[in-house]
């Protein structure tokens, strides 16, 4: 409990942002004009009293130029010198007063009067009190401890006065000016001991944090210290090691951190390669583990993840590359064409990126054997300015082929997707795909599966390798697929690209590749000068017509390689004469006879069609398009066979296409005035030649349907007409497929006139117009429409012949 009392009249000592608490002994600056002044003015008062007492000031907190309502009562202990010399004085805080108005006095200082505080606490203390006491001290000796000031704490443990231990808080450093006003404001002295133990609580706390914080940080330091050390130790010891190895100083290839670093790296792939780092560092040169980081890093950091080439914007000359390296084949050159003239647009618009993704492309190259499909990828490259790189997938079973291999395996690798960018040198080469309907799946994964993600343009942009484990832009790639069979290809991959056909090429196409490409080629790989060996063009055409019958040209260029080896042979023998001319007649003397000869220039009596019940009709095969022969007979009535015999190793599309045959013709064959008994009594056989070749399809109906007509009337098929098309019950031609790639094989067959549905009149305009000039091509509705172009009079009536 406080009260007030004793009235006092003294001279204002200014303290400006600073507090003095009773029980404190303060030092002051004489030089100091308000120090001076109040000290002098204390000591003339004193003087004056002639009592002898030590001069008294009045020592008054003054914050921003506002003094406090109470102040302390100050003794002048001692004047004298400070010790930095200066003069001083120690002054010696005494209690509290209440300042009131101001007065005169002596001197130049402010003299105000005030009133002493009696503080008063009752002994002894209550128990709540006691309590605060023992927890200040507690708390005050924590903090000294921390310190190191000992002799304090003995100090501290001895003051057993609540105000005076309350006041002595006025020694802590981390108060505030205001909380200690605060505290010289409060009379009553349990309440200034508890707001002193709060105070003091409160930044035992804020320095409990702090030092935590310090801690963490001075750990972290030491830690980076020290791992700073041992690398210049580990620098130290690996330098020793070269020196007794004999190796030099700039051969070390084991700092990854520093390649890493200095690497055009992606940002993800830069994170992704230091963590990698970070664990090669902290494990030993014997775990294995090392061994697979290493390998990962060196695959890293040799993908060229921020190389692109420039693409060759002239469209006129990327137009002239892929004519001058293959004839032919406009549609996929019209599609690269599109490519890059869409691909310059957006260049110049600025649409490089859209969304996150490139302007790539994927094609689907389908067509048989020999066409250019394989040979065309480099000329695309060549003709876009971009690397080449060709992957191989026939026969590919294993799905980390394409996706990679988990780096826990040993041996492992990434896909081949990945090799293909490595080894191409930038990000937007063009891939080769090369056999992509040869991919297989077993239980090791479906390959053609994980190719949906690289071949979709929607999210190849983020392809993801199991090997890499981080994302792999390939959006700028263009794709090449090639394969031979259009079937063999899973949908749901086809679906993500855009087909091309190839269907193959025509005679003057043939003659055209073979003077232009294959001829000099074979000729260097011959030894021969363009000079030396000359091939007519008679010869090219024959060797293109009789001795090979394909829908390319690989056969067609052995042929031309045989033939240059004969002329080199003879030669080095003395039988033959250079320069030499090849015309077509030198062509049975040097490589042999003809091997295809057309059926038009066959002897009558020996074509295949010079009987009855024997039709020419149309497929497309892997190898391209194809001439089929279908053959009817009847059983004899004697050996009682009957119903329908199909052979030729035939699939169940094609036996039903034979079924509906053979009921139309039960069912129409008095309208087209044909003995339809025999049908019912006796059994038919059908058959297909060349029976180790598996056939399938609905376009046999027509022919069929010819050669059983053939049969029961006994007219002869023409020799020149060929036909396709799908009949129905009611005799209906119904449409089919391949019908360019059918008119090709027609021609290189010596056929002149071909039968097509009358709703396949449309893929004529994707047949070459040469081609069309010397083939009579007649669209039909009807099956009857077949028999009347493709029978011819009945020279024998014959309606039982076999």
């Amino acid at each position: 409990m406080a009260s007030t009392s004793t009235p006092l009249t003294l001279p204002v000592l200014p303290l400006d942002d600073e507090v003095v608490l009773p029980g404190m002994v303060v030092p002051f600056d004489l030089s100091d004009t308000d120090v001076r002044a109040a000290v002098e003015a204390a000591q003339a008062a004193a003087r004056s009293s002639g009592s002898g007492s030590k001069p008294q000031v009045l020592l008054v907190p003054r914050i921003d130029g506002t003094y406090a309502a109470t102040g302390v009562l100050g003794t002048v202990e001692q004047v004298g010198r400070l010790s930095d010399g200066d003069p001083g004085a120690l002054i010696r805080g005494r209690g509290r007063v209440r300042i009131g108005a101001g007065t005169t006095g002596p001197g130049a200082a402010l003299w105000v009067e005030g009133l002493k505080v009696d503080e008063t606490v009752p002994d002894p203390l209550p128990g709540a009190v006691a309590e605060l006491v023992k927890e200040y001290k507690a708390l005050a000796t924590s903090w000294l401890k921390k310190r190191g000031a000992w002799q304090v704490v003995d100090r501290v443990q001895q003051i057993e006065d609540v105000s005076a231990l309350a006041d002595n808080s006025g020694y802590s450093p981390f108060l505030s000016t205001e909380q200690k006003v605060q505290l010289l404001e409060t009379d009553d002295p349990t309440a200034r001991l508890k707001l002193a133990t709060e105070q003091l609580r409160e930044h035992l706390a804020e320095q409990d944090v702090a030092e935590s914080i310090a801690k963490d940080v001075q750990e972290g330091v030491d830690k980076q210290q020290r791992e700073f050390l041992l690398r210049r130790q580990l620098d130290a010891v690996r330098k020793e090691l070269r020196e007794i190895n004999g190796e030099q100083d700039g051969e070390e290839s084991d700092d990854y951190r520093t390649r890493v670093e200095a690497a055009d790296l992606p940002e993800n792939v830069r994170e992704a390669a230091l963590k990698e780092v970070d664990k090669l560092e902290r494990s030993s040169d014997q775990s294995p583990e090392g061994s697979w980081i290493r390998t990962w890093l060196d695959t890293v950091l040799e993908l060229p993840w921020n190389e692109r080439t420039e693409d060759e914007y002239d469209i006129k000359g990327a137009q002239n590359v892929l004519d001058a390296e293959h004839a032919g084949l406009q549609d996929v050159k019209e599609r690269i064409t599109e490519y890059l003239a869409v691909r310059k647009r957006r260049a110049d618009r600025g649409l490089g990126v859209v969304g996150g993704r490139r302007g790539g492309a994927v094609l689907a190259l389908v067509g048989p054997p020999g066409v250019g499909k394989t040979s065309l990828g480099e000329s695309v490259a060549h003709a876009m300015g971009r690397k080449f790189v060709r992957v191989a997938l026939g026969g590919v079973r294993d799905e980390a082929e394409i996706r990679g291999h988990r780096r826990t395996y040993v041996g492992a690798l990434p896909g081949r997707i990945v090799r293909a960018i490595k080894e191409a040198g930038s990000m937007n080469p063009v891939v080769l795909l090369d056999e992509i309907d040869k991919v297989g799946s077993d239980f090791r994964g479906d390959p053609a599966a994980a190719l949906l993600e690289v071949l979709d343009p929607a999210q190849n942009h983020t392809f993801r390798d199991h090997y890499l484990e981080v994302e792999l832009d390939l959006s700028d790639v263009v794709f090449l697929a090639t394969a031979n069979v259009l079937e063999a290809i899973p949908e749901a991959l086809l679906d993500r690209m855009e087909l091309v056909r190839l269907d193959g090429y025509t005679e003057d196409e043939k003659v055209v590749i073979a003077r232009d490409h294959l001829l000099p080629r074979q000729l260097e790989r011959a030894g021969l000068d363009k000079d030396e060996v000359v091939l007519d063009e008679s010869a090219l055409r024959r060797l293109a017509g009789e001795y090979t019958r394909e829908a390319g040209v690989r056969n067609l260029e052995r042929s031309v390689a045989r033939l240059l080896r004969k002329v080199a042979a003879q030669h080095e023998l003395g039988d033959r004469e250079l320069p030499f001319t090849v015309t077509d007649e030198d062509l049975r003397g040097l490589i042999g006879r003809p091997h295809h000869v057309p059926e038009s220039a066959q002897d009558p009596a020996e074509r295949r069609t010079a009987v009855p019940g024997v039709a020419t009709g149309l497929a497309v095969t892997g190898a391209g398009g194809d001439v089929l022969f279908v053959e009817a007979s009847l059983a004899d009535p004697e050996t009682g066979a009957s119903g329908l015999t199909l052979t030729g190793q035939l699939g169940d599309v094609m036996k039903e296409s034979a079924q509906i045959a053979l009921s139309f013709l039960r069912s129409h064959g008095a309208e087209l005035e044909l003995p339809v008994g025999d049908l019912k009594e006796r059994g038919v056989h059908v058959h297909f030649p060349a029976g180790a070749v598996p056939k399938d399809g609905p376009s046999a109906g027509v022919t069929l349907t010819t050669a059983l007509a053939s049969l029961l009337s006994g007219r002869l098929v023409r020799t020149d007409v060929a036909m396709t098309g799908e009949v129905s019950l009611t005799g209906r031609v119904l449409p089919i497929g391949g019908v360019k790639q059918k008119l090709l094989a027609a021609h290189r067959a010596g056929i002149t006139t071909v039968i097509i549905p009358k709703r396949n009149e449309a893929d004529l305009d994707d047949v070459p117009a040469e081609i069309l000039e010397k083939l009579d091509v007649h669209p039909v509705t009807d099956v009857r429409q077949v028999l009347e172009l493709a029978l011819t009079e009945a020279e024998v009536r014959v309606p039982a012949a076999a």
